[in-house]
């Protein structure tokens, strides 16, 4: 039996910044309340990143440093940092498990390597982890599973191996087995080594006894390693030829099979441990190390030349052109706007010259800096597959490409999901306006999921945002952060417009007024498309017929339109809009006429087309116990949902199903009052359906 202590070893550090094989790159995503940030305080820890471990329900987790996740004691948005184990550099992105603050997933996953997944061994697979997993399917990112909460009561390891290749599809595979469960997990068998793994509670799991393994789990531990290896032997070319041949693997070949294989996408190894009780976290570590890529393995960037339109590419290397992108930004009130950015290539310097090829402008980085959550380390130089924040850069936005000018490239931005909720907000006096005003461009800066509007209808402005708590938070923010008062009205639901038939209306714009007049005549066709297609234009009419920048007129005034539509004013979604003909005048016509005749001639085809208004439908999910069914699912009934699965899950029910967000409002207090606090839920937008005419009139007043 051997005693490890890692936490005086794993902080090997490596100066050299040439060696890209000992850097990864890794997200750490997973339902809220999974166990992300608990997980990560333990790997600084135990990497000597930090020497005291924080706690989320305290309010001391290091990466959790704004006053309003510290108060919740959730992640609200990612947080960066590095530590070091076994002589690799690990930058690490804590992401949010809440819905509201999804784009801090979207963004950060857009420029990692890897990702560890981290799922809750009682509740599984649940909601968010499927909305995390599917975008990191999206960009193509190797993972590894760490099954958490091995320690509590109702947990089920392979039930969550079970439930992650039905419900996420994946190639998921056993690299360790639990040793003990609940109340008696002790420690973690590892069928790769054929070694377990047994922590010490004294040293809050510091160290630690590798020992072989208990004779009770021998035979489990070899049935394990067989399904391992049938596993690897589908997927990896050497795996297979050991296996045909019916020669043994050894552990250093077997961690190497595992290693192409996740790095390649075709098979997921998935770990255990309790990481609120300080066992299985060493080992998590390790798989990081062995198991993820280093930028040099994964494919070169691929973005598109502003000059010539044509696509190329950017090896991991330092001495191709410099290429990065910039995933976040963040408003600091000590050194000011901070701009995160991942390096896919090339080299920058402290002060340096770049060129950001998405607004074709320079810009100069003053300070580069290397982060740990909230704190931060200048560094004089960045080079490809390092993470870094820079500062001094006024222009750059969230998606934006900085590059060598004399070598430019545009990198494929983010997409980003449209708000979901609204509410009007003003502010208190006169001299806060200003302040409101630079507030809410700062936020807006920093969070592409939240806008501002000016409605004319109401003379209010409006925000806007993913969810209540999104909205809440952001509204806390502007009173603690940039000490602004406002007053805000209630949360309300962000509808949309579309059409259900297909119309043409004729649209004329004519004035004399004595000297040069106006004239614009056109002829559009409305028609519904598919849900999700959003908004499409053509043109059937020659170029003889009416001249090109007439045409572009009535392009860019038809897109304008459907900025709002004629039963309430909302963005008019799913339409495909038809420029059939039309005339025009030699003297009299001009962009602004075809415009104009273009508003007219849409909103008389859309007021013919039978419009309808559409609401955003929520996917939500319920975990109750079973003797509290009967009134949850009456409940999501009443709000006009309608269930779509139940099933069992250890002591409790899930249910789920479609509810319309306009009934959700106070679903967090509703669902404490039925079942006494006993019940859990979760919901996320799903898709806009067509809201009854009954409903519409109310809403239309």
């Amino acid at each position: 039996m051997a005693t490890v202590d890692y936490g005086t070893t794993g902080a090997v550090l490596v100066e050299s910044r040439r060696h890209m094989e000992k850097i990864r790159n890794i997200g750490i995503m997973a339902h809220i309340d999974a166990g992300k940030t608990t997980t990560t305080e333990r790997m600084l820890y135990y990497s000597g990143k930090v020497y005291k471990i924080g706690a989320v329900d305290e309010g001391t987790a290091t990466m959790d440093w704004m006053e309003q996740e510290q108060e919740r004691g959730i992640t609200i948005t990612s947080a960066s940092t590095k530590c070091y184990w076994r002589g690799h550099g690990i930058n690490i992105i804590d992401t949010p498990g809440h819905v509201d603050f999804t784009v801090e997933v979207e963004r950060s996953l857009r420029v990692l390597d890897g990702a560890l997944a981290i799922f809750c061994a009682v509740g599984g697979v649940e909601p968010q982890s499927e909305s995390v997993w599917s975008r990191a399917e999206r960009y193509g990112i190797p993972r590894i599973a760490f099954v958490n909460k091995m320690d509590r009561v109702g947990s089920d390891f392979f039930g969550t191996i079970k439930k992650m290749r039905e419900r996420l599809g994946a190639n998921a595979v056993a690299v360790q087995l639990p040793w003990g469960c609940e109340e008696d997990f002790k420690g973690v068998i590892d069928i790769v080594a054929g070694e377990a793994a047994v922590f010490h509670a004294e040293s809050l799991g510091a160290t630690f006894d590798r020992m072989e393994i208990p004779e009770e789990y021998v035979e489990d531990a070899g049935s394990a390693r067989r399904v391992l290896v049938e596993a690897l032997a589908e997927v990896d070319d050497p795996a297979m030829e050991a296996y045909v041949e019916g020669r043994e693997l050894s552990t250093a070949e077997l961690k190497a099979a595992l290693r192409r294989a996740t790095i390649a996408n075709r098979i997921v190894p998935v770990l255990c441990g309790a990481a609120l009780r300080n066992k299985g976290v060493q080992p998590l570590l390790d798989a990081i190390v062995d198991y993820l890529p280093s930028p040099e393995d994964v494919p070169p960037i691929v973005g598109v030349n502003p000059r010539t339109g044509k696509e190329e590419e950017r090896a991991p290397s330092e001495d191709e052109p410099f290429a990065a992108l910039v995933f976040k930004i963040m408003a600091d009130s000590y050194v000011g706007k901070l701009a995160f950015f991942r390096v896919y290539s090339g080299r920058v310097k402290k002060g340096q010259r770049v060129y950001n090829s998405t607004t074709e402008k320079k810009e100069k980085i003053g300070r580069l800096l290397e982060m740990h959550s909230r704190l931060s380390e200048d560094k004089n130089v960045s080079c490809a597959g390092d993470i870094m924040a820079a500062v001094g850069m006024k222009g750059v936005l969230t998606g934006h490409t900085i590059c060598d000018e004399s070598r430019p490239i545009v990198l494929e931005s983010m997409q980003f999901p449209e708000p979901v909720i609204s509410m009007a907000i003003e502010p208190r006096t006169t001299a806060d306006k200003q302040a409101l005003a630079d507030a809410l461009g700062k936020l807006a800066q920093e969070d592409p999921t939240f806008c501002t509007f000016y409605d004319n209808d109401t003379s209010q402005l409006i925000i806007s945002g993913m969810g209540e708590l999104h909205l809440e938070i952001l509204k806390d923010r502007l009173l603690r952060e940039f000490n602004v008062r406002a007053n805000v009205g209630s949360p309300r639901v962000s509808y949309r417009e579309t059409v259900k038939g297909r119309e043409a209306a004729e649209g004329r714009f004519v004035r004399q007024t004595g000297g040069r007049g106006q004239y614009g005549h056109v002829v559009l066709e409305v028609r519904s498309l598919e849900r999700g297609e959003g908004v499409k234009f053509d043109s059937k009419v020659g170029y003889g017929d009416i001249p090109r920048e007439y045409q572009d007129a009535v392009r860019e005034a038809a897109l304008s339109a459907c900025g709002g539509g004629n039963l309430g004013g909302y963005p008019v979604v799913d339409i495909g809009i038809t420029l059939l003909g039309g005339s025009y005048h030699e003297v009299d016509s001009s962009d602004v006429a075809f415009k104009m005749a273009t508003m007219i001639a849409f909103k008389s085809a859309v007021r013919k087309a039978d419009p309808v208004l559409m609401e955003p439908i929520m996917d939500l999910e319920v975990m109750t116990p079973e003797e509290y069914i009967g009134e949850i699912i009456s409940d999501i009934n009443g709000r006009r949902g309608q269930v779509r699965e139940m099933e069992h899950r250890a002591a409790a029910r899930i249910v789920r199903a479609d509810v319309p967000l306009s009934e959700l409002f106070g679903y967090a207090t509703a669902i404490r009052s039925l079942t006494k606090g006993r019940a859990s839920y979760s919901m996320e937008p799903s898709y806009f359906e067509e809201v009854p005419k009954s409903i519409q009139e109310k809403i239309l007043g």
